[in-house]
């Protein structure tokens, strides 16, 4: 990824983060945050990670609502970021919390003493 590309996905971060805190009226995307934006080489294109706190249905409940709102939010991306072109948006679901967590949990399991049944 280009510098170009990254500062324009950082841009773009940024300006989803406060347009789902204070423009998207949808309960559904509440506890939903923008982790990283990928943009392609052409602008054409951002991939949206986003991380949702809550239970499976709630996550996938979040990123239809974001991806029903998908319209609205690159429209306002094109009027406040003022690109030559707005990028289309992609929501995936970042995982990332939930494997480091299964990782963590892991590791404390294996490591010697880090459970209480060792013997001294």
């Amino acid at each position: 990824m280009s510098q170009r590309t990254q500062r324009i996905g950082d841009l773009i971060r940024a300006e989803l983060a406060t347009l789902l805190q204070r423009e998207v009226r949808d309960p559904r995307v509440g506890l939903a945050t923008v982790s990283h934006v990928e943009v392609s080489r052409d602008l054409r294109y951002a991939m949206v990670r986003v991380s949702v706190l809550g239970e499976e249905s709630q996550r996938t409940a979040a990123v239809e609502a974001l991806e029903h709102a998908k319209g609205f939010l690159r429209r306002e991306l094109a009027r406040r970021l003022s690109l030559r072109v707005t990028p289309e948006l992609r929501f995936v679901l970042d995982r990332g919390a939930e494997h480091s967590q299964a990782i963590s949990s892991l590791l404390d399991e294996l490591l010697p003493g880090g459970d209480d049944d060792s013997t001294t």
